[in-house]
């Protein structure tokens, strides 16, 4: 009697209940892995945005100790009006000869509709905040490197 030789070799392959439990695991690494990948972006850019305020917060104070009041122009202080990325707008608001405000504005890339930190702010007494809130854990949140 013969044997059918088809019979006897092992079959090789996946099937379908493996691939889809390869697919669900993907699924589920992709779903707390991008959300992560896209914070940390967020804070890249705004650490762009940090650098920015805090230099021209200190050329704001060079230009009072020379000039007795604080400048209205960001191009007079030698300050750019976006970072360098282009991610963030910066202006200056609420300018007296004792006041400054500087607001980085969220304005393209990967920040561009961030709800949580809309715009940087930093004032001539070096206090920082954010747009649209005071509550001091968001402010923190936002500000961290």
């Amino acid at each position: 009697m013969r044997r059918n030789s088809t019979l006897d070799k092992a079959i090789s392959g996946f099937t379908l209940i493996e691939v889809m439990i390869v697919v669900v695991i993907i699924g589920i690494l992709s779903a707390i892995a991008y959300p992560n990948y896209t914070e940390y972006v967020r804070r890249g850019a705004r650490a762009d945005a940090m650098t920015l305020l805090l230099d021209a917060a200190n050329k704001q104070e060079q230009f009072f100790v020379d000039n007795r009041a604080y400048s209205d122009n960001l191009a007079a202080i030698g300050v750019a009006t976006a970072t360098e990325n282009g991610y963030f707008n910066v202006t200056l608001e609420n300018v007296t000869a004792d006041t400054f405000r500087i607001v980085a504005t969220a304005a393209a890339g990967p920040v561009q509709g961030d709800e949580q930190c809309p715009a940087l702010t930093i004032d001539e007494l070096g206090v920082r905040g954010v747009t649209g809130t005071t509550d001091q854990d968001a402010i923190d949140r936002c500000w961290e490197r």
